[in-house]
């Protein structure tokens, strides 16, 4: 399962789900919408006003959330070597 991270240029709680993504050991990917506009009015119909928006298999949600990433699996973990 994938996590996609939506984020944009010098967005402070992008940087910090980033990093607490990282530290956690998940795998993700990062796409930041100042690169492609049509993604941010996408996740506005979709309802969400403020970035990041992390999508992880069925469950997403937006902003910083220590909370939501701490409920995400281990089979999200990078495999270790």
């Amino acid at each position: 399962m994938r996590i996609i991270i939506y984020t944009r240029n010098n967005c402070v709680q992008c940087h910090a789900t980033k990093r607490a993504m990282e530290s956690r050991g998940f795998d993700f990917e990062m796409v930041n919408v100042d690169l492609q506009p049509d993604l941010a009015d996408n996740l506005r119909d979709q309802g969400f006003r403020q970035l990041p928006v992390v999508v992880a298999g069925e469950t997403s949600w937006s902003g910083f959330r220590p909370d939501m990433i701490n409920r995400l699996h281990p089979e999200h973990r990078v495999a270790s070597a």
